[in-house]
């Protein structure tokens, strides 16, 4: 076989009501809710436009955005797969749409204790933009479904921004 024989190990498409019962099926499981704190703000998720990846047909990863103010925010970006490309493919196909929505940034907040997406998104571009010391304690405020501790037993406690500049 040669290799534009292949098939893709993934494909996206845009988020759409089909798909609302499997993200509410993994947002509970992973996330304990449908509702996104970012900045002092709750979201709700299916409420929110994005793209799903897809592997032989079936969902395998969702990325959720909004746009407002010439500023597109991702709102979340859960993948159950990783290493085959899914989750930057998703930012990409967000990104695109940030830029023909004629958006000058587009940024995320994740929380203190994902060093994993530190990484992850500075690879990708993206640049920290701003540390919310102390801001999970508001977030809490509004979604007390928040954990006290993350990934490798560290405390959440801090929203940490991360934006990438478009032209």
């Amino acid at each position: 076989m040669t290799s534009h024989d292949t098939v893709p190990l993934f494909s996206i498409e845009p988020f759409t009501i089909d798909h609302h019962a499997w993200a509410e099926r993994i947002l509970n499981a992973a996330w304990g809710s449908l509702r996104i704190a970012s900045r002092g703000k709750v979201y709700y998720a299916l409420d929110y436009p994005g793209f799903v990846g897809l592997v032989a047909g079936q969902p395998e990863g969702l990325i959720l955005y909004r746009i407002e103010a010439k500023q597109c925010e991702v709102l979340l970006l859960h993948s159950l797969v990783e290493g085959i490309g899914m989750g930057a493919a998703l930012v990409d196909a967000v990104k695109r749409q940030a830029e023909e929505s004629n958006c000058r940034r587009l940024w995320l907040i994740t929380t203190n204790d994902n060093i994993h997406a530190f990484r992850w998104y500075q690879r990708r571009g993206f640049t920290i933009a701003a540390v919310h010391v102390n801001a999970l304690a508001e977030s809490r405020k509004l979604k007390p479904e928040i954990p006290l501790i993350g990934f490798d037993e560290i405390p959440l406690r801090d929203e940490i921004e991360f934006e990438m500049v478009l032209s």
